[in-house]
């Protein structure tokens, strides 16, 4: 028998496509919806890292992980990713919107055009257009949960991630928007992340800095674990009120 918060938080048969899937605070959370009984789609860039993360998340959950290579950032190869999901699964009850990218530069002018499309790209667009496929399709299936991963940068952008900062904050609007869009069956939310010690973290430079996270409420960044419950509560039912919103899990930055 169930107790009160596995059934709160049961994602028993429901599918989950989660985009930058393998690695980082993507990979922590596929293995956290493969725990509570979800099927994942694991996507991301490359395709053997996919196949590896699928393949650890079978072995400890016993349920069904599948990888699929895409670039989100280019809007022709998602239709591929939405029909042949729905040709495996016959639905998608949760799309993580995870994948990003923030490109390190000197200063403002070494920004190039191409640099700052494929951010858009990859952070924006990308987004954008899988969650209309499916969204969609949730909407006619009756219920769904879209989540888009944002950072709690994009509320207070600094200098060395502009473009980053910006295109998360379309997102956030972005969030507001298809909740109105795709309500009442479906429920739309941004997740905001502040600072995780993933891979991503290690090219930060803070030489000669104490401690570069005093000026938050915890002092500290997160491990890549801390991200599994507030992405659970927004995958299940345990969130059925609660759509546009903003839940941060940033440390109190």
């Amino acid at each position: 028998m169930q107790g009160y918060a596995d059934s709160l938080f049961d994602l028993t048969d429901r599918v989950v496509l989660i985009t930058g899937g393998s690695r980082g605070l993507g990979r922590e959370m596929a293995f956290a919806a493969a725990r509570c009984g979800a099927d994942v789609v694991v996507a991301s860039r490359k395709y053997d890292a996919c196949v590896a993360t699928a393949e650890e998340i079978a072995a400890a959950t016993g349920r069904t992980a599948f990888p699929y290579q895409v670039h989100v950032g280019r809007w022709n190869e998602l239709d591929g990713l939405v029909d042949t999901v729905y040709a495996k699964f016959g639905r998608v009850d949760v799309l993580v919107n995870n994948a990003g990218m923030s490109p390190v530069y000197d200063k403002q002018s070494d920004v190039t055009e191409k640099l700052f499309d494929a951010v858009m790209n990859l952070n924006l667009k990308g987004p954008f257009r899988l969650s209309a496929l499916i969204g969609e399709r949730m909407v006619a299936a009756g219920r769904g949960s879209i989540i888009n991963v944002s950072t709690h940068g994009s509320l207070r952008p600094h200098p060395s991630f502009i473009p980053y900062a910006a295109s998360k904050a379309g997102l956030n609007a972005m969030t507001e928007g298809l909740a109105l869009a795709f309500g009442p069956t479906v429920r739309v939310n941004t997740l905001m992340p502040g600072p995780f010690l993933t891979d991503i973290s290690k090219a930060w430079n803070f030489e000669g800095v104490r401690n570069p996270f005093a000026h938050s409420a915890l002092q500290r960044a997160g491990e890549p674990h801390e991200i599994v419950g507030a992405a659970l509560f927004l995958m299940s039912d345990a969130s059925s009120f609660t759509s546009g919103s903003i839940l941060r899990a940033d440390g109190g930055s």
